[in-house]
């Protein structure tokens, strides 16, 4: 019996967490729909978590999964903040605001969040994920005995096995081509840039964990694709970005839908982490700047304040747009709907396998 199947979940389907797109309704819609929904509260602190698991159990009694960011927090450099602030200017005066005068880490990693622990614990989701990586074992004992299953998201074969060696349920193969941030453990570290069928392929084969596929997935036949290649389900993302359910704004819903879907790039300009997003004037801006950015979280700290600044002025250009290689095949429709769409479409092309 696989982990989803143990869950009570009946489809091989998992909405990523998408942390500051993904809302309760979605996650709720798609849970009752027979998937996997999630919530990614890595934007918000244990309060508003608090709240949005309860927004969830309010609108369904299915499982979901709740996501956790597990970044290693970084010492401030102020010389290098400065530097990036000073460079950020001329964008901050084209819309008549004043940037930062210092950057803060606006998110606090999992790893020193003892308030969003205890949050977890006490509501005990039957899934809990991390990303960017691991808590420690006594974090990860804690959620166990809460009762709670655990995934890692992994772009490689060293975090995977990292990821069975701490007691992990299930990894989520997060290929190249996926949407938002990448997962990697060291953002300094070289990067293989496995996509996703050589990834999950290697995960299936070689790290001992029942294995996610995640990264250019829209469609019921990716699913199956994915399925083929050994994983257990498939995570998708920017299939349900353009759900009513999503909390992406109209500007963002109609990039989705534009040209640049074609043409995603990956990005460390907007938050200090490679993220792979719809091209658009900030990444633009991130191809030409020649500075080192201020890392996690502080440079997305810059990021949102001048996201702030330029959609104050009416710009959507500076917006973070965070899509996978697959957007172009993005549908727009109810989550629901789309939840039963991909199970027609992944019951065909199980069918047309077999003919």
């Amino acid at each position: 019996m696989s982990l989803l199947e143990e869950l009570g979940v009946r489809l091989p389907i998992i909405q990523a967490p998408m942390a500051g797109v993904s809302t309760p309704e979605l996650a709720a819609a798609v849970s009752n729909a027979g998937a996997l929904g999630s919530i990614g509260v890595a934007a918000t602190d244990a309060a508003g978590a608090r709240a949005m698991i309860a927004g969830v159990r309010a609108l369904c009694t299915r499982p979901f999964n709740v996501n956790v960011f597990v970044h290693q927090p970084m010492q401030q450099n102020v010389a290098r903040e400065q530097a990036w602030l000073s460079a950020m200017r001329p964008l901050f005066d084209k819309f008549g605001a004043q940037p930062p005068t210092a950057l803060r880490p606006i998110y606090k990693s999992f790893i020193e969040d003892h308030d969003m622990l205890e949050v977890l614990i006490d509501a005990a989701p039957a899934v809990v994920s991390f990303h960017f990586g691991l808590p420690n074992a006594a974090r990860i004992s804690a959620l166990k005995n809460a009762g709670c299953a655990l995934l890692a998201t992994a772009t490689n074969l060293d975090e995977a096995l990292a990821a069975k060696a701490a007691g992990i349920d299930a990894v989520v193969a997060q290929g190249w081509e996926a949407g938002g941030h990448r997962g990697v453990f060291d953002p300094d570290a070289p990067d293989g840039c496995l996509g996703t069928i050589p990834l999950t392929r290697l995960l299936v084969e070689r790290c001992g964990l029942p294995v996610i596929a995640a990264g250019g997935i829209m469609d019921g036949r990716g699913i199956r694709a994915a399925l083929d290649l050994g994983a257990i389900a498939a995570q998708l993302g920017t299939a349900f970005v353009a759900c009513p359910e999503s909390n992406a704004d109209a500007a963002y819903r109609e990039a989705l839908a534009g040209r640049g879907a074609t043409s995603t790039v990956m990005t460390s300009a907007i938050s200090g982490r490679p993220a792979r997003g719809l091209p658009n004037l900030f990444t633009q801006w991130g191809d030409i700047v020649a500075l080192p950015h201020p890392g996690y979280p502080m440079t997305y700290d810059a990021g949102k304040a001048l996201i702030a600044a330029a959609k104050a002025a009416g710009e959507t250009g500076y917006a973070a747009q965070w899509a996978g290689q697959g957007a172009p095949l993005s549908r727009s429709m109810r989550a629901a709907e789309l939840v039963a769409l991909l199970e027609a479409e992944l019951h065909s092309a199980t069918i047309g396998r077999s003919e």
